[in-house]
């Protein structure tokens, strides 16, 4: 009950802050979820809860998505996921962290090195690739795909909305790869699903009011603030893999 509660709320809270900057939600709430579960399940979950998320988030901003990019993405990510499924690779929660801790620090790579742009259908194709490879192994890539959007033209509605649909061809790569062990005994026992139903639709909740919340704030201040809080919660998820590796 007391794992089904924080899911819940996890789900809900990190769907606000998704809402607001179109990235680190995700990323948190992988965090909270590997803590709680293996890992397995806890990227089947994760994926399960983010697709809904990010596909609702994409349904409230669909006016604005970029889909001409989308197109060169879902080439990029459909070739990794034929890649890694034929892969034998066993995630762990050292991998999962290490993963969660070391992708933020992307965010400060001078731009010169990585001069991407979502609108170029050769950045697209790649970022698709590597964004999804990375989701299969550590749970998230919204730092991969947030450098895509570093020199692209789109404004913080165009961004959020069009993020959305990639995060979410990500999230749905991890129900096909990992999805059959969330209806095994185990995993029903510690999450049940009626659990993962509620915690869908409180990820949805939450969607809305970071929108609410987007609307309020500059352009100035979503670009300023995301660098920041993706390299606080970077910071703490690689700890956490320090502390791991040295147990």
């Amino acid at each position: 009950m007391q794992a089904g509660f924080l899911i819940v709320a996890a789900a809900f809270l990190t769907s606000i802050l998704s809402g607001i900057f179109g990235m680190a939600g995700g990323l948190v709430f992988m965090g909270v979820l590997a803590w709680i579960l293996p890992v397995a399940p806890a990227l089947a979950l994760h994926g399960v809860i983010q697709f809904a998320s990010n596909v609702w988030r994409a349904l409230l901003h669909r006016a604005h998505v970029a889909w001409p990019v989308l197109l060169w993405f879902g080439i990029g990510a459909a070739a990794a996921i034929g890649f890694f499924s034929l892969l034998i690779f066993t995630p762990t929660k050292f991998y999962v962290f290490l993963g969660l801790g070391l992708m933020p620090a992307l965010v400060w790579l001078p731009e010169r090195w990585l001069a991407l742009d979502a609108t170029n259908r050769w950045h697209a194709m790649g970022g698709g690739f590597v964004s999804t490879g990375l989701a299969l192994v550590s749970g998230v890539s919204g730092p991969v795909t947030d450098l895509l959007f570093i020199h692209s033209k789109l404004n913080r509605h165009q961004v959020v909305a069009t993020k959305a649909v990639m995060q979410a061809i990500g999230h749905a790569s991890k129900i096909l790869i990992y999805g059959a062990v969330l209806f095994g005994v185990s995993a029903r026992e510690v999450v049940p699903l009626p659990v993962t139903a509620v915690a869908v639709l409180a990820s949805m909740a939450g969607i809305m009011v970071g929108g609410a919340i987007l609307d309020r704030i500059s352009e100035a201040h979503f670009r300023a603030s995301r660098r920041w809080i993706l390299t606080i919660i970077g910071a703490t998820f690689l700890y956490q893999a320090i502390q791991i590796a040295a147990a």
